[in-house]
């Protein structure tokens, strides 16, 4: 499949498709994060094409970290297990055989995971034909792969960068699950090529689609920069904190915004007091209204030590407001064109990610240029055109 064109209008006519059973498979329904936005938005826009929708979760979420579920995705919500399963040891070596107490356990784990499989297997074979089931996390794929999918397209998806898989345990895990699904999906085409480079010959690519184009962009009148996510170290927070301590010096009468809560908070708050720039910071929690939060910036910021393809970002393009990201995958780079829409600085370069930031601070025309360029160019992922890649999709799979 071919990636659209920077230039391409934002709609494309929708293609008659099959009425369709779609299953998304995750490791929760409802964990908050970017996987439960992306399925829970997917669902809504197959829905709204007509086909019958099913989300399904192996596990709940963690405690404190539950998303809503609408009204209207509910009824189509199933999670196999009321509480998380118990982890197992390793029983390789002599320790581990002798260790009869953990054979029980893992003996247990594993007719727990038959018997939530044999769960999908009747969900499957209930499905209308032409069904699929996509299973957005590797770690989910443990469960589908012991269920009957002899009568469903199965797509099995890494919502990360291939460079960040590598350096985690999911990478063993999706060079073993995925090896035979009907198709392996990352986010772009460059981490596609990579996977294929490790002789899976199933992997093709899907961009996702824009969360939302507001009627009202920013006019980028205010002197906020805002960063809008998660306080993990994944997120780099504490890189955007360096860098900024960089700006203020330079520009007393700019503040960064930012959005988001997570265990690193404490530890973000003590760093900006340590750097002397808490009074050019202001902490605004989570938001449930992130359209508002970025029409009252002017610049977003994107500080991340790994990303996949960033929501953030698209909804930033989409509300008009240029972007300045450390280039740490290839789904930054395929969303912003460097100097055209937003500026990209080197991962972990935090001097060079302040000078991309004050080189936009300083400049309202360049502002202004590359903010409505990012509004006209993000439109290239609009959810008609998206969607209807992924019933093309469905169709050459089918065939």
């Amino acid at each position: 499949m071919q990636t659209a064109s920077r230039t391409e209008s934002a709609e494309a006519p929708q293609a008659a498709s099959p009425l369709r059973d779609i299953f998304f498979v995750s490791n929760s329904v409802n964990e908050l994060g970017g996987i439960t936005s992306w399925s829970h938005q997917m669902a809504r826009l197959f829905s709204d094409r007509g086909h019958q929708v099913h989300l399904v979760g192996i596990v709940p979420p963690p405690e404190g970290r539950a998303a809503e579920i609408g009204d209207d995705l509910a009824p189509r919500v199933t999670t196999l297990y009321d509480v998380h399963p118990p982890g197992v040891k390793s029983t390789s070596g002599l320790k581990g055989r002798l260790d009869l107490v953990e054979h029980r356990r893992q003996a247990a784990r594993d007719a727990g995971v038959r018997e939530q499989a044999a769960k999908l297997t009747a969900m499957f074979r209930a499905a209308r034909p032409g069904s699929v089931v996509i299973v957005t996390q590797v770690w989910a794929m443990e469960w589908v792969a012991l269920a009957d999918t002899s009568n469903v397209t199965l797509i099995g998806m890494s919502h990360e960068s291939f460079e960040t898989c590598r350096k985690s345990s999911r990478f063993q895990r999706v060079k073993r699950y995925y090896a035979d699904v009907d198709r392996m999906l990352t986010l772009t085409r460059e981490d596609a090529d990579r996977w294929i480079r490790q002789r899976m010959d199933n992997v093709g690519f899907m961009p996702n689609p824009l969360p939302f184009f507001p009627e009202t962009p920013s006019r980028r009148e205010s002197r906020t920069v805002v960063s809008i996510g998660r306080l993990h170290e994944e997120k780099g927070v504490d890189l955007l904190l360096a860098a900024w301590a960089e700006v203020v010096p330079e520009h007393p009468d700019w503040t960064l915004r930012i959005y988001g809560a997570g265990p690193e908070e404490s530890a973000l708050h003590k760093q900006a007091a340590e750097l002397g720039i808490e009074s050019s910071v202001e902490w605004m929690g989570r938001t449930s209204d992130v359209p508002g939060a970025l029409r009252q910036s002017s610049l977003f910021v994107l500080s991340s030590r790994g990303e996949g393809f960033p929501l953030a970002l698209m909804e930033a393009m989409a509300t008009a407001v240029p972007c300045v990201a450390f280039d740490v995958a290839p789904g930054v780079h395929e969303i912003i064109d460097d100097g055209e829409d937003g500026l990209l600085a080197p991962p972990g370069n935090t001097s060079e990610l302040a000078r991309q930031l004050c080189k936009l601070i300083s400049d309202q025309e360049m502002r202004d240029r590359m903010g409505e360029a990012a509004r006209a160019n993000i439109r290239r992922y609009s959810t008609d055109r998206i969607v209807t890649r992924w019933e093309e999709l469905f169709a050459l799979l089918e065939r």
